[in-house]
């Protein structure tokens, strides 16, 4: 029976039942990729979601790109021509940033657990460090006058509220990310600005939530907060990263984000923050909502079996690349990721099947009872959904199989 196709799905081209990626039908692509698996990324829905941002989001908002979520250096080149900025985590991370040409100062550096050389390449390139606990504000100080460097930072601020029903919670109660809000009045005042050029503050109270109405309701606490805490800071505010938590849809029931009514939210409660604070750089950091959707892991079946009633179709890929549609990158409950065949994707479906990987371990679950075309040893099997925490977010160096190819098409 026909299956109503996911929209993570229906956003590809698909031509007589063949996925296309880039306008490449996915048999001739594996072909030129030379190996399975690999992942494969679609330049035009990834520049399509950018100019939907632009499209939907307040003009005065600019657009972060936090590169944790797809650090791949050509969809960081290709963004850079798009975005506003990065944000980095790491002295990796920034040095790809920096390849591409974008203006340090729009670079943010955040992340708790900085090194004292990871500090000192932030020093010299210029980024905005963004503080995560007290030490690191006394390091930072000690670091700037050993080195007679001035560095701009920003204070990450770890509210007392966090996105509600997002999938990771990254605000509220004792976190490692961020200084607790509270403490922040007594820093302000301590802090020697003489050795420091403060800029402002970050807050990211969550991720991956679906609802307009609660990302509206934590922007709204991100700017009460920002606005009480600015009245305690000596210099003008001029950076305000209100982080994002836009969320793109995994499983069936998710329904897609409204970003219209998001962008309508915000519209609402930026000026409020203007206002006050008109020398504000205002930042939506966006990681996942802006590549996750426009990628796919492909691999080939090598083999298919049954045992004791169940049919297995086992892949040469696994979670060793594809960690998190394993359910194994923090979901509290196991869910499919929407997945193909990559050559009958509209077909009707045929049997119900589990997929697998080629590792030693239950874990190394693809797709587990999912209803699919027949797929036989040699086909694409196709992992949508996959285009943020995917390859650098998996364990690849397990059993030592081959690291899978990226492309972007």
């Amino acid at each position: 029976m026909a299956q109503p196709q996911h929209p993570a799905i229906a956003a590809f081209e698909v031509e007589e039942g063949v996925l296309r990626i880039g306008g490449i039908p996915l048999p001739r692509l594996a072909e030129r990729v030379g190996s399975t698996p690999f992942f494969a990324y679609d330049r035009s829905l990834l520049t399509e979601r950018v100019a939907q941002l632009r499209r939907n989001l307040p003009t005065d908002v600019h657009l972060s790109y936090a590169i944790k979520a797809n650090p791949m250096p050509a969809i960081v080149q290709h963004l850079a021509k798009l975005l506003d900025g990065f944000d980095v985590a790491s002295a990796f991370e920034m040095k790809t940033a920096l390849d591409t040409g974008m203006n340090a100062e729009r670079i943010s550096f955040a992340g708790p657990g900085k090194t004292r050389e990871e500090l000192s390449q932030a020093f010299a390139a210029g980024v905005i460090i963004h503080i995560e606990s007290e030490s690191e504000l006394s390091a930072i100080v000690k670091l700037a006058r050993d080195q007679g460097i001035r560095p701009p930072v920003a204070l990450r601020i770890n509210p007392d509220f966090a996105l509600k029903a997002s999938g990771m919670r990254m605000g509220g109660g004792a976190q490692q990310f961020g200084i607790d809000a509270e403490r922040i009045p007594e820093i302000l005042s301590d802090v020697p600005f003489e050795d420091v050029d403060f800029r402002g503050f970050h807050i990211f109270a969550g991720s991956q939530n679906l609802s307009a109405d609660n990302i509206k309701m934590t922007q709204e606490q991100i700017v009460d907060l920002v606005l009480k805490l600015a009245d305690h800071a000596p210099v003008p505010v001029r950076h305000v990263n209100i982080g994002g938590g836009f969320g793109i849809p995994y499983f069936p029931k998710d329904k897609p984000l409204d970003l219209k009514v998001t962008g309508s939210y915000l519209a609402g409660i930026i000026p409020r923050l203007r206002a006050k604070l008109p020398e504000a750089r205002v930042i939506v950091e966006l990681g996942r909502y802006i590549v996750g959707e426009c990628g796919v892991y492909v691999s080939r079946i090598v083999d298919r079996k049954q045992s004791r009633g169940t049919t297995f179709l086992v892949t040469d890929g696994g979670l060793n690349h594809q960690l998190a549609a394993s359910g194994n990158f923090g979901q509290v409950i196991r869910r499919n990721y929407p997945v193909a065949i990559g050559h009958r994707v509209t077909d009707p479906t045929e049997e119900t099947v589990t997929v697998v990987g080629c590792l030693c371990t239950p874990l190394d679950l693809l797709a587990d009872k999912v209803a699919l075309p027949r797929a036989d040893v040699g086909d694409l099997f196709v992992v949508f959904q996959s285009g943020a925490y995917g390859l650098t977010a998996s364990p690849t160096a397990f059993l030592g199989h081959s690291r899978p190819e990226e492309v972007l098409i």
